[in-house]
């Protein structure tokens, strides 16, 4: 079993940063990727950014400039620092993790039970 575990979210003005934080846990050898999905009312969850064990990164394009996306392998967290935030940011946002287990050697997809973020105009 895998736990992915986010806090940062909250209530912030158009314009305004937050940081997120998911910390992974619990049976991991290794994470292939780490990253940040978010989910609008009435919307599909979509891809936000997401960072590779080598090092490669990936953003949507709505959030280029805005949003960065790290990690502390050594804590197994991933952050994702937002600025300029905009109305329309305003979503749960969840992490995602795909990780290898220890001793089966199994890759499995985790989900964190998500963190809100709203943003005002």
């Amino acid at each position: 079993q895998v736990q992915l575990v986010e806090s940062g979210g909250g209530l912030v003005q158009a314009g305004g940063s937050l940081r997120l934080s998911c910390t992974a846990s619990g049976n991991i050898f290794s994470i292939n990727t780490m990253g940040w999905y978010r989910q609008a009312p009435g919307k599909q969850r979509e891809l936000v950014a997401i960072l590779t064990s080598g090092g490669t990164t990936n953003y949507t394009d709505s959030v280029k400039g805005r949003f960065t996306i790290s990690r502390d392998s050594a804590v197994n967290t991933v952050y994702l620092q937002m600025t300029s935030l905009k109305p329309e940011d305003t979503a749960i946002y969840y992490c995602n993790s795909n990780v290898r287990a220890k001793l089966s050697g199994n890759v499995s997809t985790y989900w964190g039970r998500g963190t809100q973020v709203t943003v005002s105009s």
